[in-house]
């Protein structure tokens, strides 16, 4: 591992953990907290380390562990299986290894997507399920950015980019976020961002958002082309049982867009869902 993505894990105060997972090794950065657990499933270009900005904010209110998904940070790369069938197995592994008990799900993009199938498929192994700005897209709606933006992104990260760099694609981010997916982008191999970004297309949300109960919440950016007004309201009126939230002034990429609304909102779903474990353990 170079060293400068060594000193970005050190930096985040997290234990850096690898466990076994369906005949590959996935890697995550586990925070210590005081609550009830929180797996991070990040998006199809985001390795674990570039959710420290958010976590790092959250450990009075939990244990957050997020993960390298397969082909991505410090995670193995298998030359195929980026489905969300592979993505929910890998998940439901990670909960076996660290014995996890009805974690919470906190899935951005693709990871919300994970987070919905894996609490569509296993209900009674999830708390809450947080979906953070999940693709709608499918066989007759492309995803709004092209694989030819990815692969330019990735271009940049083999060729060697920095902050300034990322700028081009991600100008209001944060100077550190932008420098952490200038390190990290190149850990995300193409193989997964290429099979993962063709399923946007052919692996549908809509079913699985008809699934969910009242223990999810869907976060959208208010000015998000992945998560339209138009979706909204199709999405309460198919299923009307989840929550649905609004980050003000946010595209896609809601937690680096409006970090500080983003954190507030996570805290104040968070927050009810400690005091709730905490009431079940103390009860005889």
């Amino acid at each position: 591992m170079p060293d400068a993505l060594r000193a970005d894990i050190a930096a985040t105060g997290a234990t850096s953990v690898h466990v076994n997972a369906n005949g590959i090794e996935l890697h995550l950065l586990d925070y210590a907290g005081d609550g009830p657990a929180v797996i991070v499933l990040p998006g199809i270009t985001s390795p674990a380390v570039t959710w420290d900005f958010v976590a790092s904010e959250l450990g009075d209110l939990a244990r957050v562990i997020a993960i390298d998904l397969r082909g991505r940070g410090l995670s193995d790369t298998p030359p195929t299986g980026y489905s969300l069938n592979h993505y929910v197995a890998d998940t439901r592994a990670v909960a076996d290894a660290l014995g996890l008990d009805r974690p919470i799900i906190v899935g951005h993009s693709l990871g919300a997507r994970i987070a919905a199938a894996f609490a569509a498929s296993h209900p009674d192994r999830v708390d809450h399920a947080i979906l953070i700005d999940p693709p709608m897209s499918n066989a007759t709606r492309p995803y709004p950015m092209p694989l030819t933006v990815f692969d330019a992104q990735l271009d940049d990260a083999e060729t060697g980019t920095d902050a300034d760099g990322v700028a081009k694609f991600y100008p209001a981010w944060a100077e550190r976020e932008r420098g952490l997916r200038a390190r990290w982008l190149g850990t995300c191999a193409r193989v997964a961002v290429h099979e993962t970004h063709a399923n946007f297309e052919h692996e549908t949300f809509e079913p699985l958002w008809q699934q969910l109960g009242s223990n999810a919440t869907l976060v959208y950016g208010s000015t998000s082309p992945v998560v339209t007004h138009g979706d909204v309201a199709t999405l309460r009126s198919t299923n009307p049982a989840p929550a649905i939230l609004a980050v003000e002034g946010a595209g896609h990429m809601v937690p680096w867009d409006r970090p500080a609304p983003t954190i507030a909102l996570l805290r104040s779903l968070l927050h009810p869902l400690k005091l709730s474990r905490q009431a079940s353990a103390e009860t005889p």
